[in-house]
């Protein structure tokens, strides 16, 4: 009670009287909302891609969605440090609600992307300060075993987005993928009206929307790079090299103007706290190693292995039965063995995991690749969970948006570039295979033609030498795309030895 830290959560917290349960109730539905999203359309792409065409703007879905998600969440995290966490995040829910009611009704891949930015814009707010308002309202010593039930969120909805998605895609419509977030949205909205209390001081603030726009720029011009510059651009076009000498002034602008504004959206500051710092770094690579599984890995399993909507959802599921398990776990092992080492244990089955991919083919079955996402899943739990708790442990109440919002905004651009340079590289490679495979064989291959591995009606159109064709060229690709991500695997575990030993 008399822990100065904890009075000042409650003054900022409590205007009447804040319902624990039903706020963490309320929370966790958004978040679930917005973690449902990842899995369902990853298991719904397939079947969205062989109805809309333009396999070659298919990292494009996750792109935009993610770029909007970026270059937002920080702009929401210090918001909310201003405002208040309820009004910031209502607007989030909201406009996340449109995007999804739209993406439902989108007739072509380009509406769709278009929508899903839409749909990114409103996400940026939900994940961060939901994690926020728990952070707010429970002690350090509750945080623990709370951030474990909102890793099990991850869990459920990864248990149930790919079942429910490959039920819909199989015997309703893609569609109502989208659709299906609007009665989690208005619960959630509803709960958090009558049962979360704040009392944030009414003062003018300063808002950094020269920052804000530097940071969309700068973020805007990478990915576009990172897609089309191993694709259709070329890494040597002018228009590559024209968006890079952009990227790299507007990176270098978005830092000094941080450092002269007065309430800057990305305060460098709290980035002075090692552990912070580390924590951030990895969340980025953590993040790219997520969405080269997320992505890509249904399209293997449906294309090459031939398998159901159903069973590609499965291997993505498996990821997250292990996130939750490790989340759960992990509050226990952080008051134990401290964040450094939990972090230790998930960097090294981050590793495990990601090697399982290296090696899958279509000979292997779904269970090979299932066994990787599950590794990966507990990787993730570990150390998500112990980034979130010692950064909220860090920092005080007017950071605490902010600090979340800039772990979430590095996973987020993390998920962002992993999808553009990823993306880019599967486009190359399928083209580079395919130009390849003309010579041979005197049939021309483009990278829309995979789009045939993907609608079972289209593929027992082809000659099966075609098919064959088509599935090699998709399984060396996705190998390149894996390698990639066990390198960043092993790239986080070295990170994760350099946080302090001690514990926060």
């Amino acid at each position: 009670m008399g822990n100065p830290l904890n009075n000042k959560i409650a003054k900022n917290t409590k205007k009447g009287e804040t319902n624990k349960p039903l706020v963490l109730a309320s929370v966790m539905l958004a978040m679930f909302m917005g973690a449902i999203e990842v899995t369902i359309v990853s298991t719904a792409m397939p079947a969205i891609v062989a109805d809309l065409g333009g396999f070659s703007l298919y990292s494009w879905v996750f792109s935009s969605y993610l770029l909007m998600n970026s270059i937002t969440v920080l702009i929401y995290g210090k918001l909310s440090d201003l405002f208040g966490r309820k009004p910031i995040l209502f607007f989030g829910i909201i406009l996340f609600l449109i995007g999804s009611i739209l993406c439902g009704f989108a007739g072509s891949m380009k509406t769709l992307i278009i929508f899903r930015l839409i749909q990114g814009f409103g996400a940026g707010a939900v994940m961060p300060i939901a994690t926020t308002i728990v952070g707010d309202i429970y002690t350090k010593e509750e945080r623990a075993k709370v951030q474990g039930y909102l890793s099990s969120v991850w869990g459920i909805s990864a248990i149930v987005g790919p079942a429910i998605g490959g039920l819909l895609v199989q015997y309703v419509s893609w569609h109502f993928i989208f659709w299906i977030n609007i009665p989690l949205g208005i619960l959630s909205i509803v709960g958090l009206v009558f049962y979360l209390h704040e009392n944030v001081e009414k003062k003018k603030h300063k808002i950094d929307y020269l920052g804000a726009f530097l940071l969309t720029v700068a973020i805007s011009s990478l990915m576009y790079v990172l897609v089309q510059g191993g694709g259709k651009d070329g890494w040597g076009s002018t228009q590559t090299l024209w968006l890079i000498v952009l990227f790299i002034v507007s990176l270098i602008l978005f830092v000094l103007q941080e450092k002269r504004a007065t309430e800057p959206v990305m305060p460098f500051n709290i980035w002075k706290e090692r552990s912070i710092f580390v924590a951030n770094i990895t969340s980025l690579t953590s993040g790219i190693i997520l969405i080269g599984i997320t992505s890509f890995l249904p399209t293997f399993v449906q294309g090459v292995m031939e398998q159901s909507a159903i069973v590609a959802g499965f291997t993505l599921t498996s990821m997250s039965i292990g996130w939750p398990i490790a989340s759960t776990i992990s509050g226990r092992m952080l008051l134990s063995i401290g964040y450094r080492n939990t972090s230790i244990i998930g960097g090294i089955s981050l590793i495990l995991g990601s090697i399982a991919f290296v090696t899958m083919s279509a000979e292997t079955g779904p269970i090979w690749p299932a066994t990787g996402s599950f590794f990966v899943g507990i990787g993730m739990g570990l150390t998500s969970t112990a980034f979130i708790v010692s950064i909220q442990s860090t920092v005080s109440w007017q950071q605490r948006g902010i600090a979340t919002a800039a772990n979430m905004f590095m996973r987020n651009l993390g998920n962002t570039i992993g999808a553009a340079m990823l993306g880019g590289i599967l486009n190359n490679q399928l083209k580079n295979y395919f130009n390849k495979s003309a010579i041979q064989t005197g049939k021309r291959l483009t990278v829309e033609s995979t789009n045939i591995l993907l609608k079972e009606s289209e593929r027992s159109k082809v000659p099966i030498k075609v098919i064959h064709i088509l599935q090699d060229g998709l399984t060396v690709s996705l190998h390149s795309v894996y390698f990639i991500v066990v390198v960043f695997a092993i790239l986080s575990l070295i990170l994760i030895l350099f946080m302090p030993k001690k514990s926060n």
